[in-house]
């Protein structure tokens, strides 16, 4: 469910001349019992609002005072959002002629045309206040303080995010509020400047328009809105039309393939930043430590240390909070079953916050393998909003894939991807006129549309994907990945699990030892396929094919490579040699 809170405004959109129908109270009884929460969010201060409204033990919360008060019906509890009125002020105004003066919590309220007056006053006394008009009404307020803010509050205590959250009124002082909402509704009474932002323009007046807007959420979860709500999408990039082609922030299932060093990293990197910059909460699955720097995310576990789900569960449990789950301390036979655990616990909070926006699982064949059965008890037949980051469909369990809509294939063998996508869903392979994906550009197909898979020029990464030291220079790679020292005899097992690791052995095997795997080109091979460096690999090959270096020599030549890629940072402990 994408829309887990209703916010409304009270006078001119839920209530008529400050009295709220039976019919509309009806329609608010039904949102509650469909488990969804009623915040009403009012310029009202709060004993007037109880006089005019007996119904307050309806919503969850009432934020009063146009952002100022937070009330919480169930225990009748008040939270101050902004400071006292100034008395000087209010006596001020008395003063200077201002009659009709209420004085709230932290609101002074008067009516125009008094807004002269109350500017001026405010000037003369040096107040940091500000002026919000509301259909004649001129409310006074600390500054930085409106409804947005206090429906922030509102949502904060509720455990939700405003993307979750649907608005709706009718006059100035509702844009706040309405602009911080992930869908917005105007009643047909609305302020046309009302109208012109909100997402949707109800075809009723007042509490009917609420209805309508209730009875739409009931039935649909409103997702014939989709397709209007375009200030949300998740760019992706442009077709050869010059068309932006983006990705719906909910119900998105995508899978990303390709070749290694083809760039599906760096548009799984592109598409988190754009969440970031769009407030979507993620969970990043990272079973290589490829996702540490991402800036503002929790990173829980380490290559030293395993996470566990409790502690992922509490943080992505905050609205606002998103997390990176590195499994590196976990053993590769292990993390299938941590990730269906994971998973459950995922899918019970977003049933209850609709968080995380977006779960995505790079190299999920770690923890989604093929041949792994109880994945096909466990999965559900849709994944929303999860996007999996593989080299090849044909290593994700088929019950994954089925759940997949959308793939995305980069890098080489786009025919041989859609081919083993389309099989799983038993489609014919759509056509692809293309044998290798240009750089920077990638092959989009949705299974489920009649139209052709289509080439993209894609969305740059504001942060270049690097191979960072702490991952591959200090890291632990799994035992697939990791270098082995076997001589020519096979009479060793030494495992380099990281380049430096590597080093140290490589100073301290025989030089028999060393020549035998520098001559088969393992060395060369190891940094292209595990380590993903195409140009380090390149440049160590040509080491390897140099017949006349000796043990020395090509030792001291890798080292200085391996060095002038991945240098320590200084504040890191560099190895004894």
């Amino acid at each position: 469910m994408r829309y887990l809170a209703l916010c409304a405004d009270y006078d001119g959109t839920i209530a008529n001349h400050g009295r709220v129908d039976g019919a509309t109270l009806t329609a608010l009884e039904s949102l509650r019992a469909s488990g969804r929460r009623l915040v009403l969010v009012t310029g009202r201060e709060l004993d007037d609002l109880s006089r005019v409204c007996p119904r307050l033990d309806l919503f969850d919360r009432v934020v009063a005072e146009n952002g100022a008060l937070l009330y919480r019906p169930a225990t009748t509890e008040e939270r101050v959002l902004g400071q006292p009125p100034a008395a000087t002020f209010v006596e001020a105004l008395r003063q200077r002629g201002v009659d009709r003066v209420s004085v709230g919590r932290s609101i002074v309220a008067t009516w125009e045309p008094h807004e002269r007056v109350v500017l001026e006053t405010i000037r003369d006394l040096g107040l940091e206040l500000q002026v919000i008009f509301n259909k004649g009404a001129v409310m006074v307020l600390p500054s930085g303080v409106n409804k947005a803010t206090g429906l922030a509050a509102a949502l904060e205590e509720l455990n939700l995010s405003a993307h979750n959250a649907v608005g709706v009124g009718d006059a100035e002082n509702d844009h706040a509020f309405l602009a911080a909402c992930e869908c917005s509704a105007a009643v047909a009474n609305a302020l046309p400047s009302v109208k012109d932002k909100a997402d949707w323009v109800l075809s009723q007046d007042h509490g009917a328009g609420v209805a309508e807007l209730i009875q739409e959420m009931l039935a649909s979860d409103l997702a014939p809105l989709d397709s209007v709500l375009r200030r949300h999408h998740i760019r992706l990039g442009m077709n050869d039309q010059a068309e932006e082609v983006a990705l719906s922030p909910y119900g998105t299932s995508m899978l990303i393939v390709g070749t290694s060093g083809g760039g599906k990293s760096t548009v799984a990197t592109g598409l988190v930043e754009r969440l970031q910059d769009k407030g979507y909460n993620f969970c990043i699955v990272d079973p290589e430590g490829d996702y540490d720097n991402v800036e503002g995310a929790v990173v829980l576990g380490s290559p030293e240390r395993a996470p566990s789900a409790d502690e992922c569960l509490k943080v992505i449990g905050t609205p606002y909070e998103s997390a990176v789950i590195n499994l590196l301390g976990l053993k590769f036979n292990d993390r299938p079953a941590f990730f269906m655990t994971l998973f459950a616990r995922l899918r019970d909070l977003r049933a209850k916050t609709g968080r995380p926006h977006w779960l995505i699982v790079d190299e999920a064949h770690h923890v989604m393998p093929a041949d792994w059965q109880p994945t096909d008890l466990a999965l559900p037949q849709r994944l929303d909003g999860v996007v999996l980051v593989s080299v090849t469909p044909a290593l994700i369990a088929p019950a994954a894939l089925q759940g997949i809509g959308t793939l995305l294939v980069v890098g080489d063998k786009p025919k041989a991807m859609l081919h083993e996508f389309a099989s799983v869903h038993e489609l014919a392979d759509p056509p692809v006129s293309v044998n290798k994906i240009p750089e920077g550009e990638a092959l989009l197909w949705h299974r489920a549309a009649a139209t052709p898979a289509q080439l993209l020029v894609l969305e740059h990464s504001r942060t270049e994907r690097r191979r960072h030291l702490r991952k591959y220079a200090k890291g632990s790679l799994p035992e697939d990945r990791s270098f082995y020292f076997r001589g020519p005899q096979e009479k060793l097992k030494l495992r380099a699990y990281n380049l430096i690791q590597f080093m140290e052995l490589a100073d301290g095997v025989d030089d028999e030892t060393w020549l035998f795997h520098l001559r088969r080109g393992e060395i060369s091979t190891w940094l292209r396929e595990s380590i993903k460096d195409e140009s380090l690999a390149d440049r160590i090959m040509a080491i390897e094919e140099d017949q006349h270096s000796d043990a020395a020599g090509s030792r001291r030549q890798v080292r200085a490579l391996i060095e002038e890629n991945y240098t320590l940072p200084a504040e890191d402990e560099r190895p004894t040699r």
